[in-house]
Protein backbone atom coordinates (compact mmCIF):
# COMPACT_ATOMS: atom_id res chain seq x y z
CA UNK A 1 0.00 0.00 0.00
CA UNK A 2 2.80 2.41 0.90
CA UNK A 3 4.65 1.51 -2.28
CA UNK A 4 1.53 2.35 -4.28
CA UNK A 5 1.32 5.67 -2.45
CA UNK A 6 4.81 6.70 -3.56
CA UNK A 7 4.15 5.32 -7.05
CA UNK A 8 1.20 7.69 -7.32
CA UNK A 9 3.20 10.63 -6.00
CA UNK A 10 6.68 10.92 -4.45
CA UNK A 11 5.95 11.63 -0.80
CA UNK A 12 7.30 12.28 2.66
CA UNK A 13 6.38 9.86 5.44
CA UNK A 14 3.98 12.35 6.99
CA UNK A 15 2.16 12.76 3.66
CA UNK A 16 1.76 8.98 3.42
CA UNK A 17 0.29 8.83 6.94
CA UNK A 18 -2.18 11.60 6.12
CA UNK A 19 -3.10 10.06 2.76
CA UNK A 20 -3.91 6.71 4.36
CA UNK A 21 -5.91 8.47 7.05
CA UNK A 22 -7.90 10.34 4.40
CA UNK A 23 -8.50 7.16 2.37
CA UNK A 24 -9.99 5.58 5.48
CA UNK A 25 -12.22 8.54 6.21
CA UNK A 26 -10.24 9.52 9.30
CA UNK A 27 -11.06 6.33 11.21
CA UNK A 28 -7.42 5.19 11.26
CA UNK A 29 -4.00 6.74 10.76
CA UNK A 30 -0.91 4.54 10.75
CA UNK A 31 1.66 5.52 13.32
CA UNK A 32 5.09 6.82 12.33
CA UNK A 33 6.45 3.66 14.00
CA UNK A 34 4.77 1.64 11.25
CA UNK A 35 5.29 3.88 8.22
CA UNK A 36 8.93 4.95 8.58
CA UNK A 37 10.37 1.45 9.13
CA UNK A 38 8.36 0.28 6.09
CA UNK A 39 9.81 3.11 4.01
CA UNK A 40 13.30 2.14 5.15
CA UNK A 41 12.59 -1.49 4.23
CA UNK A 42 11.34 -0.47 0.77
CA UNK A 43 14.52 1.53 0.28
CA UNK A 44 16.70 -1.38 1.40
CA UNK A 45 14.82 -3.72 -0.96
CA UNK A 46 15.54 -1.35 -3.84
CA UNK A 47 11.84 -0.54 -4.31
CA UNK A 48 12.19 3.11 -3.30
CA UNK A 49 14.79 5.82 -3.35
CA UNK A 50 15.07 8.63 -0.88
CA UNK A 51 16.25 12.20 -1.37
CA UNK A 52 16.80 14.57 1.53
CA UNK A 53 14.42 17.49 1.31
CA UNK A 54 15.69 19.69 4.12
CA UNK A 55 15.07 17.82 7.37
CA UNK A 56 12.59 15.49 5.66
CA UNK A 57 13.03 12.62 3.22
CA UNK A 58 11.20 12.37 -0.08
CA UNK A 59 10.49 8.80 -1.19
CA UNK A 60 10.13 7.84 -4.86
CA UNK A 61 9.41 4.46 -6.41
CA UNK A 62 12.16 2.72 -8.38
CA UNK A 63 11.89 0.51 -11.44
CA UNK A 64 12.16 -2.51 -9.14
CA UNK A 65 9.35 -1.12 -7.00
CA UNK A 66 7.16 -0.61 -10.07
CA UNK A 67 7.85 -4.18 -11.14
CA UNK A 68 6.92 -5.47 -7.68
CA UNK A 69 3.68 -3.47 -7.75
CA UNK A 70 2.81 -4.91 -11.15
CA UNK A 71 3.52 -8.45 -9.91
CA UNK A 72 1.29 -7.88 -6.88
CA UNK A 73 -1.40 -5.84 -8.62
CA UNK A 74 -4.26 -8.11 -7.50
CA UNK A 75 -3.21 -7.97 -3.83
CA UNK A 76 -2.72 -4.19 -3.94
CA UNK A 77 -6.13 -3.67 -5.54
CA UNK A 78 -7.69 -5.94 -2.89
CA UNK A 79 -6.14 -3.85 -0.09
CA UNK A 80 -7.45 -0.61 -1.54
CA UNK A 81 -10.89 -2.16 -2.14
CA UNK A 82 -10.98 -3.28 1.49
CA UNK A 83 -10.07 0.25 2.58
CA UNK A 84 -12.87 1.66 0.43
CA UNK A 85 -15.37 -0.80 1.94
CA UNK A 86 -14.26 0.03 5.48
CA UNK A 87 -14.62 3.75 4.83
CA UNK A 88 -18.09 3.36 3.31
CA UNK A 89 -19.26 0.99 6.07
CA UNK A 90 -18.12 3.39 8.76
CA UNK A 91 -19.68 6.24 6.90
CA UNK A 92 -17.70 9.41 6.70
CA UNK A 93 -20.64 11.63 7.51
CA UNK A 94 -18.79 13.21 10.41
CA UNK A 95 -17.72 16.77 9.97
CA UNK A 96 -14.05 17.60 9.43
CA UNK A 97 -14.09 19.42 12.77
CA UNK A 98 -15.12 16.22 14.56
CA UNK A 99 -12.51 14.20 12.66
CA UNK A 100 -9.84 16.72 13.72
CA UNK A 101 -10.98 16.59 17.34
CA UNK A 102 -10.91 12.77 17.34
CA UNK A 103 -7.39 12.82 15.91
CA UNK A 104 -6.29 15.36 18.55
CA UNK A 105 -7.73 13.03 21.20
CA UNK A 106 -5.81 10.05 19.81
CA UNK A 107 -2.60 12.08 19.69
CA UNK A 108 -3.02 13.19 23.31
CA UNK A 109 -3.35 9.55 24.37
CA UNK A 110 -0.30 8.51 22.32
CA UNK A 111 1.77 11.26 23.92
CA UNK A 112 1.11 9.86 27.41
CA UNK A 113 4.27 7.76 27.45
CA UNK A 114 5.73 5.75 30.24
CA UNK A 115 3.97 4.01 33.04
CA UNK A 116 0.89 5.79 34.33
CA UNK A 117 -0.01 6.04 37.98
CA UNK A 118 -3.31 4.62 39.19
CA UNK A 119 -4.58 8.18 39.63
CA UNK A 120 -3.66 9.10 36.05
CA UNK A 121 -5.38 6.00 34.69
CA UNK A 122 -8.53 6.76 36.69
CA UNK A 123 -8.51 10.42 35.62
CA UNK A 124 -8.09 9.55 31.93
CA UNK A 125 -10.80 6.88 31.97
CA UNK A 126 -13.15 9.23 33.84
CA UNK A 127 -12.60 11.93 31.19
CA UNK A 128 -13.19 9.48 28.33
CA UNK A 129 -16.33 8.03 29.96
CA UNK A 130 -17.73 11.51 30.66
CA UNK A 131 -17.10 12.63 27.07
CA UNK A 132 -18.77 9.47 25.73
CA UNK A 133 -21.85 10.09 27.89
CA UNK A 134 -22.10 13.70 26.73
CA UNK A 135 -21.83 12.63 23.08
CA UNK A 136 -24.52 9.96 23.55
CA UNK A 137 -26.89 12.52 25.04
CA UNK A 138 -26.31 15.27 22.48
Amino acid sequence: MILQQIADKPSHGYEIIKSIQEQLGGMYAPSPGVVYPMLTMLEEMGHATVVSDGARKLYTITEGGSKSLAENKTAVEAIFAKMDRARSEQGSDRSPQIERAVENFRMALRMKKGPLTTEQIHAITDIIDAAAKQIERS
